[in-house]
């Protein structure tokens, strides 16, 4: 149980922590560079993050219902904040699946072309969308690590 847990925090903590950076410090600090450097930098940042994000998903699917079918004895022995955990984390897969076969691959099309408008565009899509499921990840973390106290 020990080793799912930590396995499960860690996997939270790169993606939640990775959202974290990139939206609330390295948005501000690139919005001074010119628009095919920033959104070259972002296309840069995208495909080297996402790869880690499908790692993280495999990570705490696996840990997560390891605990639940495991140490847990199934759903029926989990308290109510792990439905609330799973639930929250199943939406945030699903909004990032969302992201990446949408809006990224439209990003990454129209910034390899040199559409900088269009990566623009896509590029404060995928913000928003950055924004909701940062929220709902530190939601999650909450919920997850201090749910059994409550």
């Amino acid at each position: 149980m020990s080793f799912l847990l930590s396995l499960h925090a860690l996997a939270a903590v790169i993606w939640v922590g990775g959202m974290f950076f990139a939206y609330l410090i390295l948005r501000p600090a690139a919005a001074g560079l010119e628009a095919p450097d920033r959104l070259t930098l972002w296309r840069d940042v995208f495909a080297r993050f996402f790869p880690w994000v499908w790692g993280v998903i495999l990570t705490l699917l696996v840990s997560g219902y390891g605990m639940v079918f495991g140490p847990l004895g199934g759903f029926a022995g989990a308290a109510v904040h792990v439905h609330v955990m799973q639930a929250g984390g199943l939406l945030m897969m699903l909004i990032f699946a969302h992201l990446f076969f949408a809006p990224w691959r439209r990003f990454k099309q129209a910034v390899d072309s040199r559409d900088f408008q269009k990566a623009g565009t896509q590029l404060a899509v995928i913000r928003k969308i950055v924004a909701v499921n940062l929220v709902l990840g530190l939601l999650v973390v909450i919920i997850g690590s201090g749910g059994r106290y409550w």
